[in-house]
């Protein structure tokens, strides 16, 4: 017994050491990759290095944790747009900084947050400062941000992808029919195509009048604003783009896409020149540093009037969530937070969302629709507001979208599956239930649906439906027919949403902040960010309990967007307010 117990303890006191050692290990391991977060300076004559070579979201967080992948231990990098845009305005007032030099050929961020960065980058340059952009290629994205700077250089084997946009659909109605599972749709909407993939085989003539509308009008807009800061007539980059002359280095120089051909070890000596300086004298500081730089606050930054910003971006569900979801609770919450904090005098809603549940935008919308009346609202648009991203802000004070924004989409759907011809006749598995009453079973993936199930379907979605009308009239003052003639699901770019009334005004955050002002009759101000950000322990507890599965499907979806969507359709709870397609640009 008395050796029994010696290695009883024995085991308990080696267990305890081990998982100490173990602990500290994983702290040392930690703190190596978490990013240091030390103050850092810089001396003059300084031009800022911005690769721009990872995702650019919203809003990045100050989470040391954040940045680490814990399933790998690894690094995952992100750019937040509210600080490279701070970071930027900092730069323009730095009498350190002489320019900014953009290192770029690919960018992962959409049309409207690209728009956002251009518009800093121009604002920059009112200062009399240069933006210099330099790449070895340059996809559209990437060409688009280039194009407001003072000189462009390419390598001269390098090529630009100038050849317009597309929206592709990916139809799974073949692939259903062989799996021997019926979708059963119910929407409210002709424009409303989120279903038409399970059961279509094609767009329907509505869907693709109102994509083919859409990707123009953004294409316009990227013309135009090429056009403009180029110099370049428009009929000369669609003649480019028609012919696929970008891919050829010397046809972009030929028709002044860019300045001049230039090899990387060429750009210390160009810079320089702009720079004023020798070429062993240039100060080239690499934005990751320079983000360190502390900011010469002025009496906004000390002032004790706020504005909140409050941000909204992902798909909307129910219930909790996390930063990258627009979950009822959290940002319902976060409105609430803002509203009830006297020293917060306006909010700023800023959404990119393409919507989900109507459940949980109806919550939201509530919580806005609570708020006007104590403060003003001011809804921005990002990359896209649409079906319950719009829901959301439909009762805003004032909506600001970039005429990049996509937006609209006023409709509901709802999908089910029947699976019992797959269960049945292909794998062999049947089922049998027992049931309190008829309807107990509802809704069920392994027998059709009923005419009386269908119907009481289709009432619950043309409700939900009025609903949202209803919303929208109120909260944009039209009347429900004049919002039911341009809703039906339909999605409009920001420029076309302007023309019907379903937005205020074109602009960017910047715009929404300075309105929001306007409304609050503040001068002095802050600016402060909602919701809360996860505190760094609360981050690790959620990483190491999110599954592989999860993890490896969402690494597979950044990379094929279709993985990504039925992500988003598994996360898919009740009737869905949700943008009806997504656009990827290249």
């Amino acid at each position: 017994m008395k050796t029994f117990l010696k290695m009883l303890l024995a085991v308990v006191v080696g267990f305890f050491i081990t998982s100490l050692l173990l602990f500290f290990f994983m702290i040392g391991i930690l703190s190596s990759l978490v990013p240091s977060q030390e103050v850092a300076t810089i001396s003059s004559n300084a031009i800022i290095k911005l690769t721009l070579d990872r995702p650019i979201v919203e809003r990045s967080s100050h989470n040391p944790f954040d940045e680490i992948d814990l399933s790998s231990m690894s690094r995952r990098n992100v750019y937040g747009l509210n600080e490279l845009l701070d970071n930027i305005a900092k730069a323009k007032e730095d009498a350190n900084v002489v320019g900014i030099y953009l290192e770029i050929s690919d960018i992962d961020a959409g049309i409207s947050t690209i728009k956002e960065l251009r518009q800093a980058l121009k604002d920059f340059q009112q200062s009399g400062k240069f933006v210099i952009a330099y790449g070895d290629y340059m996809t559209q994205k990437a060409y688009y941000l280039a194009s407001v700077a003072d000189r462009i250089y390419l390598n001269p084997q390098g090529s630009i992808e100038w050849q317009g946009l597309r929206s592709e659909v990916m139809f799974f109605k073949g692939t259903l029919e062989k799996l021997g599972i019926e979708p059963i749709v119910i929407r409210h909407g002709k424009y409303k195509s989120a279903v038409e993939p399970f059961t279509n085989d094609r767009m329907s003539a509505e869907n693709r009048q109102q994509i083919q509308l859409l990707v123009q009008s953004l294409w316009q807009d990227m013309v135009n604003d090429i056009s403009k800061s180029r110099g370049i007539e428009k009929d000369s980059l669609q003649y480019v783009a028609n012919q696929l002359l970008a891919y050829n280095p010397e046809s972009n120089y030929q028709y002044r896409l860019v300045d001049s051909l230039a090899y990387q070890d060429d750009v210390n000596k160009i810079l320089s020149n702009w720079a004023n300086c020798n070429e062993k004298d240039l100060n080239l500081v690499d934005y990751n540093k320079y983000a360190k730089v502390p900011k010469n606050y002025s009496g906004k930054g000390l002032a004790k009037n706020k504005i909140a910003i409050v941000y909204a971006y992902g798909d909307v569900i129910m219930g909790k969530g996390d930063e990258g979801t627009v979950s009822s609770d959290r940002i319902a919450k976060a409105i609430q937070q803002a509203r009830e904090d006297s020293s917060i005098k306006a909010i700023v809603f800023r959404i990119n969302s393409p919507g989900g549940s109507a459940l949980a935008s109806e919550i939201i919308w509530r919580e806005i629709k609570l708020t006007t009346p104590i403060k003003p609202v001011v809804a921005s648009f990002g990359d896209v507001a649409a079906s319950g991203g719009y829901y959301i802000a439909c009762a805003a004070n004032v909506i600001v979208a970039q005429p990049t924004t996509i937006t609209g989409s006023i409709g509901v759907f709802g999908i089910l599956f029947n699976g019992k011809e797959l269960l049945n006749k292909k794998l062999g598995i049947t089922t049998d239930v027992v049931k309190t009453n008829e309807y107990a079973d509802f809704p069920s993936v392994t027998r059709p649906i009923s005419s009386l199930e269908k119907k009481r379907l289709e009432m619950e979605i043309e409700r939900i439906y009025q609903t949202f009308v209803h919303h929208v009239a109120e909260g944009r003052r039209m009347t429900t027919e004049r919002v039911d003639a341009n809703a039906q699901g339909r999605v409009w770019s920001g420029t076309d949403a302007l023309a019907i009334g379903l937005v205020d005004t074109l602009g960017n955050i910047q715009d929404a902040i300075r309105i929001a002002a306007n409304l609050a009759k503040i001068d002095e101000y802050r600016v402060t960010a909602l919701p809360k950000l996860e505190e760094p322990f609360e981050k690790i507890l959620k990483e190491l309990t999110e599954s592989k599965e999860v993890k490896v499907l969402q690494a597979i979806g950044e990379k094929f967007p279709w993985i990504k969507t039925l992500i988003s359709l598994n996360r898919m709870e009740g009737i869905q307010a949700r943008l009806p397609f997504e656009i990827v640009t290249y």
